[in-house]
């Protein structure tokens, strides 16, 4: 299966629509579809444009090899990893307080 294959698959997996709900929107056999999505056709770009319009996404939205998904999944955990991080950094300076007032009360004796 080809990137855009399996982008095509998970937009109409996101949509709860199965090959044929989709086929039948494209005015094509559901085989026809099944070979779009498993990468054995290639798509003309009329084609394309159908489909991006279907899913209310632009040609090169829908041509992007970037995972949306997937990104924000990275993105979400960049941002948990950061507050983690920022919780750390906050220890370490109760931390270093802690340390520099037993030191401060090791020498006043």
């Amino acid at each position: 299966m080809n990137a855009l294959g399996k982008k095509i698959r998970l937009l109409r997996h996101q949509k709860g629509w199965s090959q044929e709900d989709v086929a039948k929107r494209l005015d094509i056999s559901i085989p026809a579809f099944s070979k779009i999505e498993t990468g054995i056709t290639d798509v003309n770009l009329s084609r394309l444009n159908q489909i991006s319009k279907l899913f209310s996404l632009s040609l090169v939205q829908l041509l992007s090899t970037s995972d949306s998904e997937e990104e924000k999944q990275i993105q979400d955990e960049i941002n948990e990893l950061s507050k983690k991080l920022q919780s750390r950094d906050g220890e370490v300076i109760e931390l270093q307080k802690k340390v520099i007032d037993l030191y401060e009360q090791l020498h006043k004796k």
